[in-house]
């Protein structure tokens, strides 16, 4: 299984985890240059290291959340997410065109949520039993 999951996420790498990676790495860099923004560059590298290899791992609600990671996402939604999930969007165009591709453009589009709407989530192996979540 753990086999499985290393090809899937190398293949994942080559078609689209980097750039997409990249893409959350550039928008953490510019949250961090607004020192405001420090938390949400957080985030944002936080995500980007699941979106680089996420096969093996899934986000779940932290169950400590509150009105400020709502409130911080409804930010991060406007001046960062949209762009972010658009990209999603577009990357797994491509990936649907081929048999290969298509289970990746699916993951790809399943991300979108997580693009959208970070804080308030916490990135757990799959592995671990759903009562340890």
């Amino acid at each position: 299984m753990k086999a499985i999951k290393f090809i899937l996420n190398v293949i994942w790498l080559l078609f689209c985890g980097l750039w997409m990676a990249l893409a959350y790495v550039l928008a953490g860099i510019i949250c961090c240059v607004l020192v405001v923004t420090i938390p949400f560059g957080i985030a944002s590298f936080r995500i980007a290291g699941f979106i680089l290899w996420p096969f093996g791992r899934t986000t779940v609600e932290r169950p400590d959340a509150g009105a400020a990671s709502c409130i911080g996402n409804v930010i991060w939604f406007v001046f960062a997410g949209w762009w972010l999930a658009l990209a999603h969007l577009v990357t797994s165009i491509p990936l649907f065109l081929s048999i290969i591709g298509a289970p990746f453009g699916w993951a790809n589009l399943k991300m979108i949520p997580i693009s959208l709407m970070p804080l308030g989530r916490e990135i757990v192996p799959t592995d671990r039993e759903w009562g340890a979540r």
